[in-house]
């Protein structure tokens, strides 16, 4: 039962992964705390999840012509050249016993940030007032920034990619999502590599979780088909939201209440997919 339930949340991580570009990682790693593990094991798990994950929704979003290959790529490159910067940071924090806050407030601080923006430029894309930009300078900042956040909590970056192409970029939320899972195949892959030299993982539980991933991905990027790009940046929007405030029911010790909180999240996200997916259906049987 303990396999089959790893294997299931990590179908329904990666189908989420693929409709929003995130790599896994970013919904995985505060789940994995928030049901015992250590953080450093946490993150190392969910990198190792994110790279099949990653893997999965690129192979959909290259059917779907999502993805900016010159722009992905140098996300990439310079992204893998802050894990290297990154890990030293997390294994400090570790051997100081920093880890169980310090990585929690990161996750708080930058979450809170990004889901306030991916609201406001929701309101832009629907007034129309998006225009791409991508500027070798900008991309190359972003990935950077992606790669020393995928290292430092485990994720795969993309929850960072994602609202800085859609608010500095100007790219359309459903290539944003496809650009960011190939940029992040790159920065999971050195840091879980990197990583897996000096921490210890359940290999089997973390490929478990891989084999879910590789269903839940390519059903996930095809899910972006049926939502607007305004509405794809607004739930990605509301689930940062939901993830800063389980994290904080994490670090006061409420765990039950920041699982309920995700579980709903998770929930009402498919409930709106299904709705969307039978009220098209319904619509193009009616044509």
């Amino acid at each position: 039962m303990e396999y089959f339930f790893f294997f299931l949340l990590g179908v329904l991580v990666s189908v989420m992964s693929g409709f929003f570009g995130i790599g896994g990682g970013f919904i995985l790693t505060p789940f994995l705390m928030l049901i015992g593990y250590e953080p450093v094991e946490a993150i190392t798990t969910s990198l190792l999840f994110t790279i099949g994950s990653s893997l999965s929704g690129i192979v959909a979003h290259l059917r779907m012509k999502n993805i900016y290959w010159k722009e992905g790529l140098l996300l990439g490159i310079s992204g893998m050249l802050a894990t290297q910067i990154a890990k030293p940071f997390v294994l400090f924090l570790e051997e100081r016993g920093y880890d169980e806050w310090v990585i929690p407030m990161l996750y708080i601080v930058m979450l809170s940030y990004f889901s306030v923006q991916m609201l406001k430029k929701e309101k832009a894309v629907q007034k129309g007032m998006q225009k791409r930009s991508p500027g070798i300078g900008k991309v190359l900042i972003i990935g950077f920034g992606a790669g020393l956040v995928s290292t430092t909590l485990g994720v795969g970056g993309g929850f960072i990619i994602v609202p800085l192409s859609v608010a500095f970029l100007g790219f359309p939320s459903k290539k944003a999502v496809g650009t960011s899972l190939f940029a992040v195949l790159f920065i999971v892959s050195s840091g879980f590599i990197s990583y897996s030299f000096d921490v210890q993982i359940d290999l089997l539980v973390g490929l478990i979780l891989v084999a879910g991933g590789l269903i839940g991905s390519q059903f996930g990027a095809r899910l972006t088909n049926f939502f607007a790009n305004g509405e794809i940046t607004r739930l990605l929007g509301v689930l940062y939201i939901s993830t800063v405030i389980s994290v904080i029911m994490k670090l006061v010790n409420f765990n039950t209440a920041g699982l309920a909180i995700t579980a709903l999240f998770v929930l009402s996200f498919f409930v709106i997919a299904f709705v969307r997916m039978r009220s098209k259906k319904k619509t193009a049987e009616e044509q």
